[in-house]
């Protein structure tokens, strides 16, 4: 039969019964996005895999504890960000000792970030070290505040707030990198129309 013959609540009581191809049809249609949000997460392409991989284990899993008519979705997106905040504490570095209570925005009335589009700051989000991708993540694109973020991550809320600055800093400086580098060949060609 075709994917088409088949309605979200079917696929899914297939999928508790574990018939294979009622689980490739759920994989499949949710891949694509599920794939988005642990690239958010992970550092690269292999690694967001991984997460993902790991992540449908677990849906399948708990299928049974989906609640019918509540929208499938966002209970796997769910899955998919938890998977990718263990996988985080997994490979995370023990916590330092000192934490910086009071962060320190260094901001020069100027949000470059908001002025980016999304594919282009994800490509530099994932550049940044783990700890900075992962609040950056949760907060900026989830919606987390730092107390949360902090619980999800085992850091301080002064933590999440002195990762989340350090982070729009390093993805600050990239961004200035990558359009001084753009900048340099509009001049260019302006020089040589201008004759």
């Amino acid at each position: 039969m075709k994917s088409t013959n088949y309605n979200e609540d079917e696929v899914v009581q297939g999928c508790i019964l574990k018939d294979r191809h009622c689980q490739k049809l759920l994989y499949e249609r949710y891949y694509g996005s599920m794939m988005a949000v642990c690239m958010r997460y992970a550092s690269d392409r292999e690694e967001a895999r991984d997460v993902l991989h790991e992540g449908f284990m677990k849906v399948f899993k708990n299928l049974e504890r989906f609640k019918q008519g509540t929208n499938l979705g966002a209970w796997i997106r769910r899955i998919m960000i938890n998977t990718s905040i263990d996988h985080y504490r997994k490979n995370a570095k023990k916590p330092s000792l000192v934490e910086i209570n009071h962060a320190v925005h260094e901001a020069d009335g100027h949000d470059v970030v908001a002025e980016m589009s999304a594919s282009e700051i994800m490509k530099l989000v994932q550049k940044l070290s783990p700890a900075y991708r992962a609040v950056f993540n949760l907060y900026v694109v989830e919606g987390y505040s730092h107390k949360e973020v902090g619980k999800e991550l085992g850091i301080s809320e002064g933590t999440s707030k002195s990762n989340l600055a350090k982070a729009r800093s390093k993805l600050q400086k990239m961004i200035g990198t990558s359009r001084r580098k753009k900048k340099v060949v509009p001049k260019v060609e302006e020089e040589k129309y201008a004759g």
